[in-house]
């Protein structure tokens, strides 16, 4: 009887035994397909941190698809596609006036720099580098402007000042800056009626020297259409004499008088010899 006990103890325990060590070996699986066997997708690019051996590579960039991993090596992925990012600040103008602006900025990691940005600055590139240079820039360029100026004449030549100045010290440190745009400039109301107003003004008074110049252009035409005619009057004039005259109204009475019309010519009976005709 007590063989027969000890049998049926010992075959659920040898039972619980294999369970553990499948789950042991199961949980070695995920975890080692979730460390060792890694698919970089598209717009990614990765960098090995060699925890045994030496820390990152900085010049081996991993491209995107599957890659084999140690389980003690980390490989840490960066998108290297292009991103957009909203900044909305308040900056002072060149006499002092609070000005309310907002930025939009395109920017991407340097694809075969992510090893330097990983190790120098790391993922929170954005927030830690590009942002306080996207604040910087905008308020040292626009304190050199009037308010005027940048609601209308030198709003992009703003803009593209910050790009320049923006993109240089970001591009130091591994982030491409692709565009800068400023989306909405909110002045002071009263502020904001007044430029609007000068700028209705100086439109009307475009439009005012354009029709003078329009006026004075047609003017200049009509005096010059009329001295040329009168330059032509005075060549005829001068060219046609007695004799002239004379032939060419005989001409033209002998034109008329070949007409089916009925009339009587008399040559000669007409001043200065020119011919009659009279009609019945």
């Amino acid at each position: 009887m007590s063989t027969r006990n000890t049998q049926r103890v010992e075959f659920p325990g040898k039972f619980v035994k294999f369970g553990i060590y499948g789950f042991l070996l199961f949980m070695l699986v995920i975890i080692l397909t979730s460390t060792t066997f890694i698919t970089i997708p598209p717009g990614q690019k990765g960098v090995m941190f060699k925890r045994f051996a030496g820390g990152i590579n900085k010049e081996k960039i991993y491209s995107q698809g599957f890659h084999i991993v140690a389980p003690w090596n980390d490989l840490i992925l960066y998108d290297v596609r292009t991103n957009e990012d909203f900044e909305k600040m308040e900056v002072l103008s060149k006499n002092g006036l609070t000005i309310m602006v907002e930025l939009s900025y395109r920017y991407s990691a340097t694809p075969d720099k992510i090893g330097y940005l990983h190790d120098e600055i790391g993922p929170q590139y954005l927030d830690r580098i590009l942002k306080p240079e996207i604040r910087s820039a905008t308020r040292e360029v626009i304190g050199k402007y009037l308010p005027e100026e940048l609601y209308s004449t030198k709003r992009e030549a703003i803009q593209d000042e910050i790009f320049q100045r923006t993109a240089e010290s970001a591009g130091k440190k591994y982030i491409i800056l692709d565009a800068v745009l400023i989306r909405e400039v909110a002045l002071p109301i009263k502020l904001k009626e007044a430029i609007e107003q000068k700028l209705e003004e100086e439109q009307m008074s475009f439009q005012y020297e354009f029709k003078l110049d329009r006026e004075r252009k047609e003017a200049e035409r009509k005096i010059i259409e009329a001295q040329a005619k009168a330059d032509a009057n005075r060549i005829l004039n001068a060219s046609l004499t007695d004799k002239i005259l004379r032939d060419k109204g005989i001409e033209a009475t002998l034109e008329l008088a070949n007409s089916p019309n009925s009339k009587i010519v008399i040559v000669g009976g007409g001043a200065d010899g020119l011919p009659l005709i009279l009609n019945n």
